[in-house]
């Protein structure tokens, strides 16, 4: 009696929900919708810089993972990283960053000013928000389903794609090449030495096996029909389905909404415009209203005026300056 193997069409394989994520609704999308949804909220956030944007796009993103089965303390405790990489760069804003307004503290090359520890904030919330759902988004994320999304949806080369699928899959086994070249050199009695130069000789041989088997895994895909002009067929069929455009909706509602707010009269300051107190001192002919020169080019004052030179130039303590041009009348 032989066994029989029923196989359900292409166009109708039906594979059951995998939990690739710990939210209900990221679970069910695309995984390339997953990198294009991340970049619809990551782009705009890079043109604002202000503490009311970051801090309304960061607690929308806080309710809306709450919405989809992630708690908060669960957003922290996954997104860790984030939250050092925003620390370290509040820290050094904090120090480093641009002055400007009252002065607090002072001390050779550190200058603590009162826009510094805005900037400051403002640098940490928005890291925060720009990394937290990246993170969340791309936990889980299958390379298979990624590799297929991007050759049937994005109409990437299938060569090229597979080709880094397989790369992935195979770092995966470094580890256990790593251990057994120590084994073997250790066998051959040559674990015994300086660490460092065992440590090089081994990487090298690491280095030759990862070619070799490199080069045999593009020979099997050259066989198999990769990289030739002749149109494939999938396995797998991915799709973009209503979820993922709703998805798509959300991701590029999130920044709107929060340079909206920051933008609304009476709620705060425009993300695009820059503070009053960063626009004084920039004019490069300004100088101290003692020595009586204006910040227009070509009006000095008559007392720091010298005789012409050679060549129709001035020279001034200042420094030297071209000729008035007639329309425009000396200072009294």
């Amino acid at each position: 009696m032989s066994d029989v193997v029923t196989v359900s069409p292409q166009e109708t394989r039906v594979e059951p929900v995998k939990a690739s994520s710990p939210s209900w609704f990221i679970a069910r999308i695309n995984a390339v919708s997953r990198i294009i949804g991340a970049l619809l909220l990551c782009i705009p956030m890079f043109i604002s810089l202000d503490v009311v944007s970051a801090s309304t796009a960061l607690g929308i993103e806080f309710v809306l993972l709450w919405i989809g089965g992630v708690a908060p303390w669960t957003v922290c405790r996954k997104t860790w990283p984030v939250w050092i990489a925003a620390a370290g760069s509040f820290i050094s804003v904090f120090l480093y960053g641009r002055t400007s307004g009252e002065i607090l503290w002072r001390g050779g090359w550190i200058v603590i000013s009162e826009g510094s520890i805005n900037l400051a904030i403002a640098t940490a919330i928005r890291v925060a928000a720009i990394a937290v759902p990246g993170v969340i988004l791309a936990l889980g994320l299958d390379p298979t389903d990624l590799a297929d999304g991007l050759v049937e949806i994005l109409h990437f080369s299938p060569r090229f794609v597979y080709g880094g699928l397989a790369g992935l899959r195979m770092f995966t086994l470094l580890q256990e090449d790593w251990r057994a070249l120590g084994l073997s050199q250790r066998s051959r009695g040559l674990g015994d030495g300086n660490a460092i130069a065992r440590a090089l000789s081994q990487a090298f041989g690491l280095l030759v096996l990862s070619i070799r088997r490199a080069t045999k895994l593009a020979t099997a895909m050259e066989a198999r029909g990769f990289g030739s002009g002749a149109p494939r067929s999938q396995a797998r069929i991915s799709r973009l389905k209503p979820i993922d455009w709703i998805f798509y909706v959300i991701c590029l509602a999130v920044p709107l909404a929060s340079i909206g707010v920051a933008s609304a009269p009476g709620i705060g300051t425009s993300p695009f415009r820059v503070s009053e107190r960063r626009q004084t001192g920039t004019v490069p002919f300004r100088v101290s209203e003692r020595r009586q020169i204006s910040t227009v080019p070509f009006k000095v004052s008559e007392r720091l005026m010298m005789p012409p030179l050679a060549g129709g130039c001035r020279r001034s303590r200042l420094g030297w300056f071209q000729p008035r041009p007639p329309s425009v009348s000396r200072l009294t």
